[in-house]
């Protein structure tokens, strides 16, 4: 039975938008909608770039957003400097305990989901100008998490923005395999404890990136720090930072974030996942609570996927200056109630992601150079702006 409490709001706007551009169909779509196939396919354009092209038509100042946050290294410095000093003092504390384990889950997990979203937004080069600084910043950021993954993070995630929902390119998406076996309530809560796990392994599974000179600083720089914080520390130390990033991506608050943004919540109208009846369905949602202080504003997920360019610092701005584009929008009210309704709401599950079959592309890990994303599209939104 479905739950009384809907787990998304929908807010009057006042402006519409113009329809998405859509997409002929294709064989391959008909070829994946089986029977045994249970996911939103849809024939239509990804909604961000259609509803930032028609932002910057009514406010072309949206523009003026984009660029570097200078605060992100401060705080990034700061998280960094906490987990080393909890990891410290936690050095001769049996991991099996109470003090250990309550500070891996409330402090040691909420600042390395705060590291992981901070590797994020570096991704999208909004730490500093350079694109070498930010390459260099993330693989500092990624230090405490205790596993080097920054350098691999940045292309699968530009290819997720590229690629929205695209079957094969935006391995944010979960696979048919893993919808089909874990659709039950245990198999959900499953996925929900190690969540961390999944979006650890399944890029990989989905393709594989070049080894660059990137990853292998990202490896060489996390192996020389994990083997010095032992020397320095004991393993008790790294332990604590290993079960910090495990717990960040399993049954934590701030965890809600990665279901939260790309899952189809809420009834939708009958016929939604046949691809013919072009039944549009949301596939970004935003939340608006008290979390994103911990989480880099994460949370207004339609801005971000808008405009990737513009800063954490920024997109509650964005979202002043336009918002007739966004009251319209559904969005959470708790991430810790979207992991509750995702584990026992029938409704809900793996299945409930929108893809297409064609669209996007691949954005290469090219080492040091940049890939810049939202604010050169934003410009050339403008006619005779570059």
């Amino acid at each position: 039975m479905r739950s009384s409490v809907p787990a998304v709001v929908v807010e009057t706007g006042k402006r519409s938008l113009p329809k998405q551009s859509g997409i002929s169909k294709t064989a391959a779509v008909s070829e994946r909608k089986t029977e045994y196939d249970h996911f939103f396919w849809t024939y239509t354009e990804e909604p961000h770039r259609t509803r930032r092209q028609a932002i910057i038509k009514a406010h072309p100042e949206v523009t003026k957003l984009c660029g570097p946050e200078p605060l992100t290294k401060y705080v990034v410095t700061g998280v960094v400097a906490l987990q080393i000093l909890c990891a410290y003092l936690l050095r001769d504390v049996a991991i099996i305990s109470w003090p250990f384990l309550l500070t891996a889950y409330i402090i040691g997990a909420t600042a390395n989901q705060n590291l992981f979203l901070a590797i994020h937004e570096i991704s999208h080069n909004l730490a500093f100008r350079s694109p070498l600084a930010n390459r260099t910043f993330a693989v500092f950021a990624n230090l405490p998490i205790g596993i080097p993954y920054s350098a691999s993070f940045r292309p699968y995630h530009l290819t997720h923005h590229k690629s929205l929902g695209v079957e094969g390119l935006d391995t944010d998406l979960p696979t048919a395999l893993e919808a089909f076996f874990l659709d039950s309530v245990f198999g959900k809560a499953f996925f929900c404890t190690f969540q961390i796990l999944f979006y650890a392994i399944r890029p990989m599974m989905v393709y594989k990136l070049p080894i660059t000179k990137i990853h292998l600083f990202n490896v060489a720089i996390q192996l020389a720090f994990d083997f010095a914080l032992i020397q320095f520390a004991g393993g008790r130390a790294l332990a604590y930072l290993i079960m910090s990033s495990f717990l960040a991506g399993s049954l934590h608050p701030c965890a809600g974030h990665f279901i939260a943004e790309h899952y189809v919540f809420g009834r939708q109208a009958p016929g939604a996942k046949d691809p013919s009846t072009m039944v549009p369905v949301p596939e970004t949602y935003s939340y608006y609570g008290p979390l994103n202080l911990l989480t880099y504003n994460v949370g207004l997920h339609n801005e971000h996927h808008d405009f990737p360019a513009i800063p954490w610092t920024r997109l509650p701005v964005l979202r002043k200056i336009a918002g007739e584009f966004y009251n319209d929008l559904p969005y959470h009210k708790s991430w810790v109630y979207v992991l509750w309704q995702f584990v026992w709401d029938k409704e809900v599950g793996l299945w409930c992601r929108v893809k297409r079959a064609e669209g996007g592309r691949k954005v290469g890990a090219d080492s040091w150079k940049e890939e810049e994303l939202g604010a050169n599209e934003a410009k050339g939104a403008i006619p005779g702006v570059r």
